[in-house]
């Protein structure tokens, strides 16, 4: 079960750290024939691998054998370690940036409790008070509101813009005021994030035009410029270095003469076999008629290390017959989709359907669909986005809740961004093709495609 849930990188790591821990485990196609050259050179990697391996390094006949092993974990525990990440924080680039600065001593040292009170996007949440506060009673600092102030300025100024906010307000307005003020698309900008703000972020554009007497283009051209601005500074070196996800589809759904060619990703299926050298070594020991304690405890340990290693054979085998019997089933079940790539044409699924086709247990079938991806000549998809619930329409034909989806989506796509269309307004829309939702299942449809409600979606 471990293994078949983990996706296909995490699996080759896997399989990495078994053969490392595990010498009776050897990658490669197992060989029937072996010419005179190969033969030679295998008896020689042979005899310098038993050379190598010394069961007296193993066996410790003063040690029981149950002081040298522990039991911690029950066997279905899973083992989660915490990454270790390096480089420079932006708290760090900002505090390398006052050394720059022509300030003084006390002035460096406030900026530096400054920066050290922002938050991970950049802004300062902290009163400035309760700030002075804390730095009298734990370091024994007086240092005045005033005087914080004055290093908050100083944080303020320092790259990137809008660092040290203490509203999102005021971090869209540090940055428009180190653009060039002398355009009137920056003025207007300005002071609609400074006397505006509210109305701005209702989308009340009407008000706006009216109380500053601008036109329909002039606050168009300053809205542009204001959401190229960033509400989050903080992030804003942490996500240039961020290390770009790689996602490695498990399998790959070809169309081949309007047929569909299910192939499981070569990654899936590595070739692994059981160490010829320990296969020997088990068949010497074994053949030895009177064993000591030593030879015995040996036996035990090539015995054990085969064992592992044929059981993880088995574990990658049963898995790649798991991926595609589930596969093979969906693909099946949604193959007029996969054949033509329109989501209208999903049927509705859930777990249930197709863990009744494969005969195997809803849990397996949802450790499949959640961590694995199908690359498809339409895109790489998640398997779990091929699963949704039913929806009857009036002619009594139950459709899939992704087709009403995909409809609505063309709807507000298509609407004019003027006038956007409420939920009333898309419920109607619906209706009138068939489909019975009502507004409030609407309004889930539309949050579930992280769509914005009809009067923040409205543009000039």
């Amino acid at each position: 079960m471990k293994l078949l849930q983990v996706p296909t990188i995490e699996l080759e790591q896997r399989i990495k750290e078994e053969l490392e821990s595990n010498p009776a485990l050897d990658e490669g196609a197992e060989k029937d024939e072996l010419s005179s050259e190969d033969e030679e050179w295998e008896e020689k990697e042979k005899s310098e691998a038993e050379e190598e391996f010394d069961f007296s390094d193993y066996i410790d006949d003063d040690t029981p054998s149950y002081k040298l092993s522990a039991r911690n974990k029950g066997a279905d525990d899973e083992e989660k370690s915490m990454p270790f990440v390096s480089g420079n924080t932006f708290r760090d680039n900002l505090t390398q940036q006052l050394s720059l600065r022509n300030i003084t001593d006390e002035q460096e040292a406030l900026a530096k409790t400054i920066i050290g009170n922002l938050d991970d996007d950049g802004y300062l949440r902290r009163e400035l008070e309760n700030i002075s506060d804390d730095l009298a009673f734990s370091q024994n600092v007086e240092a005045s509101v005033e005087d914080l102030q004055d290093a908050l300025d100083i944080v303020q100024a320092l790259d990137p813009p809008g660092v040290g906010a203490r509203s999102l307000q005021e971090c869209l307005h540090l940055q428009l005021l180190k653009k060039d003020t002398s355009y009137p698309s920056i003025q207007i900008a300005t002071e609609v994030i400074d006397k505006y703000f509210d109305s701005f972020t209702k989308k009340h554009y009407d008000r706006i035009l009216k109380r500053m007497e601008i036109t329909d283009e002039d606050l168009k051209i300053a809205i542009e410029e204001i959401v190229k601005l960033n509400p989050k500074p903080g992030n804003s070196g942490r996500e240039s270095s961020k290390a770009i996800d790689h996602i490695i589809p498990d399998f790959v759904i070809n169309v081949d003469d309007g047929e569909l060619r299910l192939s499981l990703n070569s990654r899936n299926a590595p070739e692994l076999r059981v160490s010829n050298a320990y296969k020997e070594m088990m068949k010497g020991y074994a053949a030895t008629q009177k064993k000591d304690k030593k030879q015995r405890e040996a036996l035990m340990f090539v015995k054990q290390k085969i064992d592992s290693a044929k059981w993880f054979i088995d574990a990658i085998k049963q898995r790649q017959q798991t991926l595609l019997l589930t596969m093979n089933a969906i693909m099946d079940f949604q193959e007029e989709y996969f054949q033509t790539g329109d989501e209208t044409k999903l049927k509705p699924m859930i777990l249930k359907d197709i863990a009744e086709i494969v005969n195997l247990d809803i849990s397996t079938i949802s450790r499949v669909a959640n961590s694995k991806y199908v690359q498809t000549p339409y895109g790489t998809f998640l398997l779990k986005s091929f699963f949704s619930e039913s929806l009857t329409t009036d002619s009594g034909e139950e459709v899939s809740t992704r087709e009403v989806k995909k409809i609505l989506l063309d709807a507000i796509e298509a609407e004019d961004k003027k006038k956007p269309l409420t939920d009333e307004k898309l419920a109607k829309l619906l209706k009138d093709k068939g489909y019975q939702i009502a507004r409030r299942t609407v309004a889930k449809y539309r949050e579930q495609l992280n769509i914005s409600v009809a009067r923040l979606r409205k543009q000039l």
